[in-house]
């Protein structure tokens, strides 16, 4: 049965928010997800949060951080490493966590800081993966009802069916399929959805 927009839900402990809902929770996330429900049995009040790039990482960690009285410290290994040394430190003496969001855990992420590096050898790692066939589609539902569109089911399946299968690809398929029905003044179809991505080179002819 198809649930439509019921599968866009964060069933977190607290009132949900906008930001909440375009979080979609499946087996490629489940694990993440759950980690910072059970916050407080982490052994240090800090975690790293990792996954690929547009997977909602900072969108997790956001909310998360913001419902707790956390910090966030997106795109971590960027920032400048005495700072994230006192933020851990912090953490830990006011109880408040620290989301530390990151494209790499220990010990590929290896900090010049030495003190630094030794208090990410002991601190948790979330991760989120490579998105399942829900999710996939889920976000291809979430991205064409950003736009105000409905998606029909038998194009939806199509879509998820011959993508090639990562967060980025999914938006980059809604912009591209919105983009060429607008030119083509069509209405969002299998036909139209079709001939949009072998247009823009997604999918081979023989799809």
């Amino acid at each position: 049965m198809n649930r439509g927009h019921d599968q866009i839900a964060l069933p977190l402990d607290w009132p949900q928010s906008e930001g909440d809902a375009r979080f979609i929770v499946s087996e490629a996330n489940r694990e993440a997800f759950e980690h910072f429900r059970k916050w407080s049995l982490w052994p240090v009040k800090s975690t790293i949060l990792i996954g690929p790039r547009r997977s909602g990482r900072t969108l997790l960690a956001r909310t998360f951080a913001e419902r707790v009285g956390g910090r966030l410290f997106d795109e971590a290994e960027q920032r400048d490493e005495e700072e994230l040394f006192h933020a851990w430190n912090q953490a830990q003496d006011s109880g408040h966590p620290l989301v530390m969001v990151a494209d790499q855990a220990p010990p590929a992420w290896s900090p010049r800081l030495p003190d630094l590096k030794t208090r990410l050898a002991v601190t948790p790692v979330a991760r989120i993966d490579h998105p399942d066939d829900m999710l996939f589609s889920g976000l291809i539902q979430l991205f064409f009802a950003d736009r105000g569109l409905h998606v029909p089911a038998d194009a939806l399946r199509f879509m998820s069916e011959r993508l090639h299968r990562d967060y980025w690809t999914a938006e980059r398929a809604v912009e591209a399929v919105d983009r060429f029905a607008i030119a083509e003044r069509a209405r969002l179809s299998l036909p139209t959805i079709r001939r949009a991505l072998i247009e823009n080179s997604m999918i081979g002819e023989a799809a």
